[in-house]
């Protein structure tokens, strides 16, 4: 029996990558044109209206939870962040189907910059918010399956922890500048949608017409891998992030723990 896997094109991959290196671009095209906005902090002018500023949040620019994650202070940290999307995205996306993917990706990049804006001052920008939600999403995918996966699944969810292990001690290393708050959040989003909403894979026997009129003729069932998530269920999972990192964001503006 041949087991089918599922083909789906990353088009939702490609085409974030796509917009945030055009983002990128207009930054650097702003720079050319009108030179900073904040020749100090050398912020450039889509940052200036874009990127997490605290005080800003509070005035009711609340969009910079969100449009953060198009933007990025320098070439090397777009060109690791999309690399790193890539890497993680293409995968994950296959097994998501395009508008889950696409859900997951926001929320990452919502629930990162909702955790920065509680504990952390200082401005920030970048896709690592929404890429860390993708990587626990990844992780909770391959736990909630790992009966599929038998023994590939213990070196798989090993390389998971890893790489979240990884990146947070370098988040941590004093100096690096690196928001380690939105990354926390970031991965605690992917894990709190993708234990609600992430695919819950089976498998289902397809019998070929020729097989079930004539088993002897040599034609081979096919067992494709079918999702058993209802639709309810995402809507569940979306509904319990925004509750959660909602009500987080509400406390922020309320009573701001940090400046």
């Amino acid at each position: 029996m041949r087991v089918a896997m599922p083909s789906v094109r990353p088009y939702v991959t490609y085409s974030i990558m796509g917009v945030t290196i055009g983002f990128y671009l207009l930054q650097l095209l702003s720079v050319q044109l009108f030179g900073y906005a904040n020749d100090a902090a050398q912020m450039d002018w889509l940052e200036l209206y874009g990127s997490k500023i605290n005080p800003l949040i509070r005035a009711g620019e609340v969009w910079r939870l969100l449009t953060p994650v198009l933007l990025h202070a320098s070439i090397p940290h777009i060109l690791f962040n999309m690399y790193a999307l890539l890497v993680i995205g293409v995968g994950l996306e296959r097994h998501f189907g395009h508008g889950r993917y696409l859900l997951l990706y926001v929320l990452g990049a919502f629930t990162g910059n909702v955790l920065s804006f509680l504990f952390s001052s200082g401005y920030s920008v970048g896709a690592s918010t929404a890429i860390f939600g993708l990587i626990g999403a990844e992780g909770v995918f391959l736990y909630q399956n790992r009966q599929l996966f038998g023994n590939r699944f213990g070196s798989a969810i090993g390389n998971v922890i890893f790489i979240i292990v990884v990146n947070l001690v370098i988040d941590f290393v004093p100096g690096s500048g690196i928001d380690y708050w939105g990354h926390i959040g970031g991965l605690l989003g992917g894990l709190v949608f993708a234990w609600f909403a992430g695919p819950r894979l089976g498998l289902e026997t397809i019998y070929p017409s020729s097989f079930l009129q004539n088993p002897g003729s040599g034609m081979i069932p096919t067992a494709t891998l079918v999702d058993k998530r209802e639709s309810r269920e995402v809507w569940t999972g979306m509904a319990v992030v925004l509750l959660i990192f909602g009500a987080l964001a509400m406390i922020g503006m309320i009573y701001p723990i940090t400046p």
